[in-house]
């Protein structure tokens, strides 16, 4: 198997974890799999780079004297964000010639301002999805997944996303089994596939300021089998359907809708993977009423029916 060379792009601002997450995911595959990832840094001039963290990482050596990779790997942090026109320079040159190109967190915006991404669907982290495709309008922003394949290149999400996908390149290169071992020894699931949402919906949504507004937050949390339309949620609030509407996607950033339906898909991908309660029990409990129901929404915000999510992302059973 030919030894494949994965670059890491340095740069001061960058995330520390947006890049020792993956290395270190590519560094276990090498030390499990000898000789199948040699791991390089560079800057754009060889020298030290400060991160957000305060810490000082000393590259390999300058971009200009990198050879072309095989992984590709553009952090992301501050300094992605306004990047140093050498490194999207040469990012634009070499990124083509990389056999896979990634990007973790705002390492998006340096693959965008190179033109790479135009065209592409492409993700970053929650908070700059909104910036990003303002900046970059040829390119299209999908702000829910954990990493968004398409073609050769890879953008994922902020911090540990960037975890994930690399657990997913090295499945695609060296197997399952060897990119389970890593994730048990970095004590991370390796179970999070790339159309997952970044986050749930109690931390997408933002916290209501008034207090009935909160409790109807609440309510819906805590009973997702129970009546959440509209003007059921708007008697509990103790307003007319339209101002509840209004009022309720003014503070939180979500329509009540989309708010029942995150939480209700949260509530059963979680009892999908911690409980063997039957399909048609969950679907009852989520508020979805039938299987049917919840195969469609699962399919639709997924990907995937609910019978296969749990055959993915349901630990295996353990013996004593």
């Amino acid at each position: 198997m030919a030894q494949r060379t994965v670059l890491a792009v340095l740069f001061d601002g960058v995330q520390s974890l947006d890049v020792t997450g993956p290395v270190e995911v590519f560094a276990g595959a090498e030390l499990l799999s000898p000789g199948t990832y040699r791991i390089r840094t560079a800057s754009p001039d060889g020298a030290p780079v400060r991160t957000t963290s305060g810490l000082t990482v000393v590259p390999d050596g300058s971009l200009d004297d990198a050879a072309d990779p095989h992984t590709l790997l553009v952090p992301g942090g501050p300094g992605s964000l306004d990047p140093d026109p050498r490194l999207v320079g040469w990012v634009r040159e070499h990124g083509p010639r990389a056999v896979r190109l990634v990007s973790v967190c705002t390492g998006a915006a340096v693959l965008a301002a190179a033109g790479l991404l135009d065209g592409r669907r492409a993700t970053t982290h929650w908070a700059y999805c909104d910036r990003l495709a303002r900046d970059h309008p040829a390119v299209e922003i999908d702000p829910d997944p954990v990493y968004v394949r398409d073609g050769h290149i890879a953008t994922s999400a902020g911090v540990t996303a960037g975890i994930d996908l690399a657990l997913a390149l090295v499945e695609e290169d060296l197997g399952r089994d060897i990119a389970l071992a890593i994730a048990r020894h970095l004590v991370v699931f390796l179970r999070r596939p790339g159309n997952q949402a970044q986050f749930s919906a109690q931390l997408e949504a933002q916290t209501a300021h008034r207090e009935p507004l909160r409790d109807v937050q609440r309510f819906i949390t805590e009973s997702p089998d129970a009546d959440l339309c509209v003007e059921a949620l708007a008697a509990r609030a103790r307003l007319s359907p339209r101002h509840f509407a209004r009022a309720f996607r003014a503070e939180t950033g979500m329509t009540p809708g989309r708010y029942v339906d995150r939480v209700r898909l949260e509530h059963a991908r979680r009892l999908l993977e911690d409980t063997t309660d039957g399909i048609e029990e969950i679907s009852r409990t989520s508020g979805y009423g039938t299987p049917e129901a919840m195969r469609r929404a699962f399919v639709k915000a997924l990907g995937t029916p609910p019978a296969e999510y749990r055959r993915r992302f349901r630990p295996a059973a353990t013996t004593p």
